[in-house]
């Protein structure tokens, strides 16, 4: 028995959260054993009350797997006392958070430190997350497991003008601003844009993207959607992906784009450039390289078919969720 524990309510549209959904599926189709330990919602800042809640729910053998939003935030003496029985799944360290003053970030640095040194085993979700887990916690042991990719159909690429996708939750890592900013350089182009992605987790950052769509005079032409219920159906309906994130510890939307065809242009944050090696690639943060990538792409049908063709190639050649979960649970089977 594989004991799972998750911090809130996990059919929440994040990347995390559909990681773990995914691995719980694929768990569950080839008879793993597994059992969700719920933990507080209130991670990655808990309360007295939901870190001694841990310690009730956690008391057992083992074996767990924790999900690093919230063991990263357990205190030392807590992490001593739990991480010894535990592999931690870390998708990215919780002090890369957007919008963090330095103090902040420093102190978070440390407490996740000081937690992942008590740990029995890390699982990181892209190879750049080991990496930085072995230079700046001390972490060398890990175990990767990406995020799985599912065969997907190919997006039509029909659209006239052309209609432009991002996705992810509304948080200031998203760099949504920078993106309106940039669509702004290219307003003398035809486009539309759908932002997709829970819109109601950080209010003062869908206020600023909100305010900076309508300063640009843009409301008709960048829709905030939101949540949808059919993912599927938003990327078939797109003509190129954009992704202007500040950070990613894999980047899942990017390659489910990819594996419809999509072309893509990202930043190069976290590990991007090594999620999607092969889409149009900008420095994170800088809007006028973002409008210098998009214009050619937007103005030419031909060269979204061709990057979409590369893109959707290389997101074949992927790991299935399958695989994905294989490894975690061997991981978690080892330390039993």
């Amino acid at each position: 028995m594989i004991f799972f524990a998750i911090p809130g309510a996990l059919e929440l549209p994040t990347g995390g959260y559909a990681y773990a959904r995914r691995v719980l599926a694929e768990w569950q189709a080839a008879n793993i054993a597994v059992e969700v330990v719920p933990l507080s919602g209130s991670f990655p800042s808990p309360t007295e009350a939901a870190l001694r809640e841990v310690d009730e729910r956690l008391s057992g053998v083992g074996p767990y797997l924790i999900d690093g939003l919230a063991y990263g935030a357990f205190p030392e003496g807590l992490a001593a006392r739990i991480g010894p029985k535990s592999i931690i799944l870390v998708h990215h360290p919780l002090c890369d958070e957007q919008g963090l003053d330095p103090e902040t970030a420093s102190f978070l640095e440390a407490r996740e430190r000081k937690a992942l040194s008590h740990a029995a085993g890390v699982v990181a979700t892209s190879p750049m997350t080991a990496r930085d887990l072995a230079a700046r916690f001390g972490v060398t042991e890990v175990v990767v497991a990406v995020p799985g990719t599912d065969p997907s159909p190919q997006a039509p690429l029909s659209g006239k003008p052309p209609r432009l996708l991002s996705v992810g939750t509304v948080t200031p890592r998203k760099g949504y601003v920078l993106l309106v900013e940039a669509l702004s350089a290219c307003r003398d182009l035809e486009w539309t844009c759908e932002i997709v992605g829970a819109d109601n987790r950080d209010d003062a950052e869908g206020a600023r993207v909100r305010a900076a769509i309508a300063e640009a005079g843009l409301e008709e032409r960048i829709v905030v959607r939101g949540e949808v219920d059919d993912m599927g159906a938003a990327y078939l309906r797109a003509d190129l992906f954009v992704s202007s994130s500040l950070h990613e510890g894999y980047g899942m939307a990017v390659v489910e784009a990819m594996a419809h065809g999509l072309p893509v242009v990202t930043s190069t944050a976290g590990a991007l450039k090594e999620t999607a090696p092969v889409a149009q690639l900008v420095p994170p943060g800088n809007v006028g390289a973002l409008a210098d990538a998009l214009r050619p792409l937007i103005v030419n049908s031909d060269a979204r078919v061709a990057l979409g063709s590369e893109c959707r190639t290389f997101a074949a050649g992927l790991p299935s969720w399958s695989e994905a979960a294989q490894i975690v649970a061997r991981a978690v089977e080892e330390l039993r």
